[in-house]
């Protein structure tokens, strides 16, 4: 049995949950020991203690230029001491060129056998990647897990699913038979679907795999060799997917070059080198919007990026206010709010928020909100699970400064105690109100667990300033929270020309940081935040070029 015939079943039911967008999971994502084995945590955290202070080495990329790592716990603010491969930019490129060759020959059904393979043998190893994301990112278990693991192979399986799709969508072959009167012209037609070349993918240090995978799988799918290139500070959990991808691709006589790993260091990066060199044509990106456009910029390149964003929430009216403050409080909190798609400004009328039982000033919903984030900090079984741990310094720094911006500061960032890992880099929200004229304050992206109360005059203002923001800014998420249907509407149609998505009304078990693969797409591509959107078909498309050839068929 072939690869794509043992996985044909688990690619239908991907390319049906594409067109359906209702909930769907190939992979539990719960560390449940019914579905994963009752050993499955206890040695996937063992494999992870056994790679600290060691070289990784189940990389098939012979003849390395040295070893390096500079990955940092946030848990325990410890070098990880793990070294990995090195390779100059030009070398991993050569590679690559080769590979392509290789890989732009084997058939689209080939290709999605050994990628699905790939994602079941990372399956194997959700627990060990999990506690790496956890010590490379700040994040918390479950979420750690979640994201990194199940959540990430959803993401890459739907690539999988949307790439192989429109490689197939039309005929290979055909022939062409064209009514001429006395007599037919014949054209034996085939068109081949031509992949564009060496492909990029660039890290970020926050979510090193949900990020990544998509763009290494769209490019693979479509028949592109990939070099990730990781965050120096988040290498292992990515690491250990190229690593198995690159196992099933030599079990099947291909050169495992088709995918490496680019790993650098914070003195000698290079991912300007990788970007700017001429044979490399794909470029995937996560992070920072000033090197994001750097990267769009670039002649002769195709690039997909994800960029910053202001995120903003819109008050109007709600049924339970209890509830809907819980909600957004639990989305600042959530991975110390170091997610693209966490909250930021809150629009509320000054005149309040409408409630079943009457208005709710400003003041009492800010009190809401803020007693809220601190019974979650203040929660020792919820708390340091959801806050996790602060990735980088800066973000801790940042979250600081929040408390000097000019407005009043209804909560300040406290000392806050994980009493698993006493030396955890931790902070808990600040919380500052400004009014809607200070502008200069919420118009950039404060990312950490900020948030900003923005004074408005009425619901028109809060919706006007909310798609200013995403149109000039950028913005990957919107929470709305309305009884009014018309004023529902309004949202969705001013934020829709934004190219914004919102959440609605969300009280509870969902957030809006929250996106799930084979339903929502991850960033429109509409708007500054990003040009491109997980997973669309132009996502994939955009990675081959169709191409026609034909002959007149020859009669006798």
């Amino acid at each position: 049995m072939s690869l794509f015939e043992k996985h044909e079943a688990a690619l239908k039911k991907a390319i049906d949950a594409i067109h359906a967008r209702t909930f769907y999971a190939a992979y539990a994502e719960q560390p449940s020991p019914a579905v994963y084995g009752d050993t499955a945590d206890t040695l996937g955290q063992e494999k992870f203690k056994a790679s600290l202070g060691r070289k990784f080495e189940e990389l098939n990329q012979p003849s390395p230029e040295g070893w390096a790592g500079q990955e940092e716990s946030p848990y325990l603010q410890e070098a990880l001491k793990i070294s990995y491969p090195i390779f100059s930019a030009s070398t991993l490129v050569e590679r690559s060129d080769k590979a392509f060759h290789v890989w732009r020959k084997v058939s689209a059904k080939d290709r999605a056998g050994i990628l699905i393979e790939s994602l079941d043998r990372v399956k194997n190893r959700f627990f060990e990647i999990a506690y790496a994301t956890m010590h490379t990112t700040g994040q918390g278990y479950m979420m750690a897990f979640q994201a990194s693991g199940p959540h990430a192979a959803d993401r890459a399986l739907e690539a999988i699913a949307a790439g192989y799709e429109e490689l197939t969508r039309f005929p290979s072959a055909a022939i062409w038979d064209k009514p001429m009167g006395k007599f037919n012209v014949q054209l034996k037609k085939e068109w081949r679907a031509v992949p564009k070349g060496v492909s990029v993918v660039i890290g970020c240090s926050t979510f090193p795999t949900w990020n990544s995978v998509t763009g290494i799988y769209g490019s693979l799918i479509t028949g592109n060799p990939v070099i990730v290139k990781p965050h120096p500070g988040a290498i292992l959990p990515i690491a250990i997917v190229v690593a198995e991808i690159q196992k099933v691709l030599i079990e099947n006589n291909l050169d495992p070059a088709i995918c490496q790993l680019g790993v650098d260091t914070f003195d000698k990066m290079i991912t300007k080198q990788l970007a700017e060199n001429p044979d490399v044509k794909l470029i995937d990106y996560t992070g920072n919007s000033l090197f994001g456009s750097y990267l769009e910029s670039l002649p002769g390149k195709i690039v997909f990026t994800e960029k910053t964003g202001v995120n903003s929430v819109i008050l109007d009216s709600v049924d339970d206010a209890d509830k809907a403050a819980a909600n957004l409080a639990f989305s600042v909190n959530l991975y110390s709010g170091q997610m693209c798609t966490a909250p930021q400004n809150f629009y509320i009328p000054e005149g309040g928020i409408n409630t079943p039982a009457g208005k709710i000033s400003f003041d009492q919903f800010a009190r809401k909100f803020v007693d809220n984030l601190n019974g979650l900090v203040d929660n020792p079984k919820a708390g340091p699970f959801v806050l996790g741990a602060v990735q980088n310094k800066k973000t801790s720094e940042r979250v600081l400064e929040a408390e000097k911006l000019p407005g009043k500061v209804w909560l300040k960032s406290r000392v806050f105690e994980n009493s698993q890992f006493k030396n955890a880099r931790l902070v808990t929200p600040v919380v500052v109100e400004v009014d809607a004229s200070q502008k200069e304050i919420f118009s950039k992206e404060l990312f950490g667990p900020i948030a900003l109360l923005i004074k408005t005059k009425n619901t028109d203002q809060s919706i006007a300033l909310a798609k200013e923001m995403a149109q000039k800014h950028g913005a990957i998420s919107c929470g709305a929270y309305s009884t009014d249907d018309t004023i529902k509407e309004k949202i969705a149609d001013e934020m829709s020309l934004a190219a914004t998505p919102v959440s609605f009304n969300l009280t509870g078990g969902i957030y809006m940081n929250q996106n799930a693969a084979f339903s929502d797409y991850h960033v429109t591509g509409g708007n500054p935040s990003g040009n491109a959107s997980f997973t669309n078909p132009e996502y994939v498309t955009k990675r081959f070029t169709w191409v026609g050839h034909r002959e007149p068929v020859k009669i006798g």
